[in-house]
């Protein structure tokens, strides 16, 4: 009988970009939360650029929560492939968030430090005015506005600078580059703070296991106020490398998609509603690093 009320309590969680940064370190901790029942999808099983495919497989998943890791991340090739961007950021949102609404299903939506212009001078907090200047976060925007009209009970997590020892990110390819070349140039004047996906991860999970919904926008990154110059630096010493580092301004590496120049996110709600703190991004960075030459 004990057995039959555990399996009962189980809440099935379907984790959509299951192979990405962020799905790949939940995966690394579903098994700390055996009251979940995992549901790990891609982009192979799990479309999200087809309405009419998420419908199906969401009435065969039958999720009680949503985690929708999945997005269009190439910001500077969005800028010529608006139409698949949009399907996958903003009209696959839609879909979600009207399905969890309608099943009683609650949704955790991941959205990016890209919403905003990057004039702010101050970390931007989560009432703050959007104002996107890629088609990256006008798609991104689009999909926070149409989760929270479809399913006002949703949480969307917005965060920034994304690593991982999974997949490609740039982390790894600082480290790389810092193999074959003895000198690198790196964008001084783009500030914000990085975020360890697996921290993230844990974020999210923290708040599914509370048993704490209060719906709406967080924001969440390591703390720390850098630019990417500075994180490359960060990498060079922790991984004792001798590569050269040197910054340059963002107008001399000028990219199709426009950047913030200022990203910082403010974490005090999150803070005060669920007590997750931010960690330091150099000790978030130095436990990804150890994990990545173990792994090697």
């Amino acid at each position: 009988m004990k057995l039959i009320g555990l399996l009962n309590n189980m809440k099935k969680i379907l984790v959509t970009g299951a192979n990405g940064q962020l799905g790949s370190e939940i995966k690394e901790l579903a098994s700390n939360y055996p009251n979940f029942e995992f549901v790990f999808t891609d982009i192979a099983d799990f479309p999200l650029n087809d309405a009419d495919e998420i419908i199906t497989n969401f009435k065969i998943i039958q999720p009680n929560i949503v985690i929708n890791c999945a997005a269009y991340t190439a910001v500077d090739k969005a800028e010529t492939d608006s139409v698949v961007a949009d399907a996958i950021n903003h009209l696959a949102i839609a879909t979600l968030a009207t399905l969890c609404y309608e099943n009683g299903a609650k949704l955790v939506h991941v959205s990016t430090d890209y919403v905003f212009d990057g004039t702010s001078p101050i970390a931007y907090k989560e009432e703050d005015q959007p104002n996107p200047k890629s088609v990256y976060g006008i798609t991104k925007l689009a999909g926070e506005i149409a989760c929270l009209k479809n399913d006002p009970e949703s949480i969307i997590i917005r965060t920034a600078w994304v690593y991982s020892q999974f997949g490609n990110n740039f982390v790894k390819t600082m480290l790389r580059l810092m193999t074959e070349r003895e000198s690198l140039n790196v964008v001084n004047d783009q500030v914000g703070s990085p975020t360890y996906a697996a921290d993230l991860a844990q974020v999210i999970l923290t708040i599914l296991d509370s048993k704490k919904w209060e719906p709406g926008i967080y924001h969440y990154s390591n703390a720390g106020e850098i630019s990417w110059c500075d994180f490359a630096i960060a990498i060079k010493e922790i991984a004792q490398k001798t590569c050269v580092v040197n910054g340059i301004a963002a107008s001399s590496y000028p990219t199709p998609a426009q950047r913030p120049a200022y990203s910082l996110l403010d974490k005090s709600k999150i803070s005060a509603v669920y007590g997750i703190e931010s960690i330091d991004y150099l000790v978030s960075l130095k436990i990804m690093m150890d994990k990545l030459n173990k792994s090697e």
